[in-house]
């Protein structure tokens, strides 16, 4: 096989999944000041639940914590989401800053993975604000049915925001008790960063957004999910064998961690998927990534 077919592959995947036009939202709400502390509300379209409400669930986006991707590039997902009947919040974030250049890892001049505490504090913030938003903009939505899902960074994200209760004493973002979650749905996420900063993955982002030299040692066990267990919440993570932007390495060796932690995280690996099919409505992964939350949700 020549050395481009992953890449033009690969390249093929991102153009679909980016191919779609934005889905404006039914409703958006503040959970803060700044621009980037919104969420997107999408209320399900298809049949209710049991008692006329839908579970709830909540995406976090991907793109290496750096500026250039917002929200907006999964809302054609979050729409998928809500077409299947589920009620969406699709929350937004401060990533890093435009043309700023980086001591800490590649990258150069070009955009920073990441805001160190900033990206955190939203996460936190957006999580611990989100019931009662939902009460006011998705009336529809079952919170006690929610399940947090996340693509790449955002599959970081989503790990972290419910591993948030066994963070260190001293961590701003530690809460007393789990977050009342079904379960968790982590889609290619950059799950392990002592693993993606070895493989390099994103340009280097997981060194990029914890800092450079001592700092990425010493904020590890404050963000990198593979410290953070067990969690004792449902996790199940949702693969692509042919990914070359976050390697299926990522995922198994955060599932590895889990079991030596005595947790089992469901690990689904797709044949002949990479990394942007699982948020892509067109592609068949897609349909694999609703059905591994509906078994969570309902």
């Amino acid at each position: 096989m020549p050395d481009n077919v992953p890449a033009a592959r690969a390249a093929a995947e991102e153009e679909s999944a980016f191919s779609h036009p934005p889905v404006d939202p039914d409703a958006v709400a503040a959970y803060g000041d700044h621009p980037d502390q919104v969420i997107d509300f999408y209320a399900p379209r298809g049949e209710a639940g049991p008692g006329g409400l839908a579970p709830l669930v909540v995406v976090l986006h991907g793109g290496a914590w750096r500026a250039p991707y917002d929200r907006r590039h999964v809302t054609p997902f979050a729409d998928f989401l809500a077409r299947r009947g589920f009620a969406v919040a699709n929350v937004e974030y401060r990533r890093g800053a435009e043309g700023a250049d980086s001591s800490a890892g590649s990258g150069g001049g070009g955009p920073v993975a990441g805001r160190w505490p900033e990206t955190f504090d939203d996460v936190a913030a957006a999580l611990d604000a989100l019931p009662a938003l939902v009460r006011e903009a998705l009336p529809q939505a079952d919170p006690r049915r929610t399940v947090l899902t996340g693509h790449s960074a955002g599959g970081h994200l989503a790990l972290w925001a419910a591993a948030r209760h066994v963070l260190p004493a001293d961590a701003p973002w530690r809460t007393d008790r789990p977050a009342p979650l079904r379960g968790v749905v982590a889609l290619a996420p950059i799950a392990d960063f002592t693993v993606a900063d070895k493989l390099d993955v994103c340009g280097g982002a997981a060194r990029q957004l914890l800092g450079g030299g001592l700092e990425f040692a010493e904020r590890r066990p404050y963000a990198d999910p593979a410290l953070l267990l067990p969690t004792g919440i449902a996790t199940t993570l949702v693969q692509g064998r042919t990914d070359i932007v976050v390697p299926q390495a990522v995922g198994e060796s955060y599932a590895d961690a889990a079991a030596k932690a005595g947790e089992v995280v469901g690990l689904t690996l797709l044949e002949d998927v990479g990394h942007f099919p699982l948020i892509d409505p067109a592609a068949d992964a897609c349909a694999v990534v609703a059905e591994e939350i509906a078994q969570l949700a309902w």
